[in-house]
């Protein structure tokens, strides 16, 4: 029988109000202590505090709102270590340790698999990405040309005003 794995979470997150985002962190690890080959054995809420302007500036947030953050220390025992890639994949928790076993082996076809799933995962946000920026570069372009056609419009109007 394989060894099962104890392994530290660490999940924040921002919004607000700051019920919400307690609450929903709440929601987030019963979520994961549902999952078949995870159980969670310890859990910590923190409480929300207040996001600092500072902080907002590095994480690009709109001065003069208030945003709430907070975070949830999450250890859990895994069945397996490809439990462990999903949590990491699906629910990007700020930081992972393993705590036990101190050493892991794989067997090729588990690393593949593991790499495989890192590699399914890494192209979707890829192609998120790249529509995205399609998205986005359409929107200037039609930006630019309302401009241009509002440029217009006052040139017509200054003639026609001149003309009179």
């Amino acid at each position: 029988m394989l060894e099962k794995i104890k392994a530290l979470f660490i999940f924040e997150m921002l919004g607000r109000p700051p019920e919400h985002i307690k609450e929903t962190l709440g929601k987030l690890i019963e979520k994961l202590g549902k999952q078949k080959g995870i159980e969670v054995t310890k859990k910590t809420i923190h409480e929300p505090k207040k996001l600092e302007e500072e902080d907002k500036k590095e994480k690009r947030i709109d001065e003069g709102k208030e945003i709430f953050t907070t975070f949830a220390e999450v250890e859990i025992i895994a069945d397996s270590i490809n439990l462990i890639l999903l949590i990491v994949l699906n629910m990007l928790p700020a930081h992972v340790e393993i705590i036990n076993p101190s050493e892991l082996n794989f067997k090729n076809f588990e690393l593949s698999s593991l790499l495989n799933e890192l590699t399914i995962k890494i192209h979707k946000y890829d192609e998120v990405a790249k529509v995205l920026v399609i998205d986005r570069n359409n929107i200037f372009n039609k930006l630019q040309e309302t401009e241009q056609r509002i440029r217009e419009l006052e040139r017509e109007i200054k003639e026609r005003a001149n003309q009179r």
